[in-house]
């Protein structure tokens, strides 16, 4: 199949599925669709399982809390190690995870609840914090994460991980944050080579194009603006394959999450495999908005399955290395 050139400019609203009902309904239908908290019976219990769950990893033998990756205080990170590493060990593969809130919630320290699971299979864990909304602007944001990962890049090998294989999750605002870091040409800005991209990234009910947030109350706090919206919209900054032909793209959503974040996530694949890019969709049966990351901690599930397979960590890998 060839791969189409791909329009970067906003897509007319008539073309994104809409309902056909007056102004007034279509906000609140976005703002329905887009509240993903009305989304389960009870939202706080994931997040306080977020939190009680990554417990665990702080008492891994291998963790390095608040590390700074800029001059800025709040600008930290913790770095989990495989617990068992030799000297003559390969260099581990990186999983970078960004938490998700709607850009003004939770923190790294409710967000290591996958770093036991793959700390035990071989990976270093890192997990970023950022400032949060209303107190800065997602340009401000989205700066950080690319701060965040710039250090990862160049420092990781201290800790004995491979900067050439990185796999970037984010999970709902996690997940535009890590789509960010696939936008093309910011890497110069932070003295990266171009080709200083992730191997792999993985998205989880992510949101890739902010214009229809606008008039929700999620705009509350961001407080966009169109341009805001569209400059910080990973489905118009997709990069190509002279750059991400090898950077392999998972994009995954719950079950019983709303059409609108279904949408989003298809969406951005659709896009990215349209430029030649290598991409594949992850179901994640009986799943919903917030248990959905919860998965990367369960050596059962398909999601935490894919993360090992992304990193060259399967069985399947391992037995092709061991051969």
């Amino acid at each position: 199949m060839l791969c189409a050139a791909i329009d970067h400019r906003p897509k007319p609203k008539a073309a994104q599925k809409m309902p056909s009902i007056s102004t007034n309904s279509t906000i609140a239908y976005y703002d329905r669709q887009y509240n993903a908290r009305a989304s389960v019976q009870d939202p706080l219990a994931y997040m306080t399982r977020y939190t009680q769950e990554s417990q665990a990893a702080f008492a891994l033998s291998g963790a390095v809390r608040n590390q700074r990756y800029s001059p800025r205080a709040t600008d930290v990170l913790d770095i989990y190690l495989p617990a068992t590493r030799t000297a003559k060990a390969q260099a581990a593969p990186v999983f970078i995870f960004i938490h998700g809130g709607y850009w003004k919630a939770l923190r790294k320290d409710d967000s290591a609840f996958m770093a036991p699971a793959l700390t035990q299979q071989g990976a270093i864990v890192v997990v970023p914090d950022y400032d949060l909304a209303p107190a800065v602007t997602l340009d401000h944001i989205v700066e950080q994460m690319r701060q965040a990962y710039a250090w990862v890049v160049r420092n990781i090998a201290i800790y004995g991980g491979d900067a050439c294989n990185i796999c970037v999750c984010g999970s709902s605002a996690g997940g535009h944050l890590a789509a960010m870091l696939l936008a093309r040409g910011w890497q110069q800005d932070y003295d990266l080579p171009v080709q200083a991209v992730p191997r792999s990234v993985l998205t989880l009910s992510g949101l890739f194009d902010l214009q229809p947030l606008l008039t929700t109350h999620i705009n509350d706090w961001m407080q966009l603006d169109d341009a805001a919206a569209i400059r910080n919209s990973p489905r118009f900054l997709l990069p190509d394959a002279s750059t991400h032909g090898q950077c392999q793209l998972r994009a995954s959503c719950g079950e019983f999450e709303s059409h609108e974040f279904k949408r989003q996530s298809r969406e951005y694949l659709a896009a990215w495999q349209a430029r030649c890019l290598p991409g594949q969709w992850v179901e994640a049966p009986a799943t919903n908005h917030f248990d959905l990351p919860l998965q990367l901690a369960d050596p059962q599930s398909a999601i935490h399955q894919t993360a090992l397979q992304l990193m060259g960590l399967d069985q399947s890998s391992s037995s092709m290395r061991a051969a």
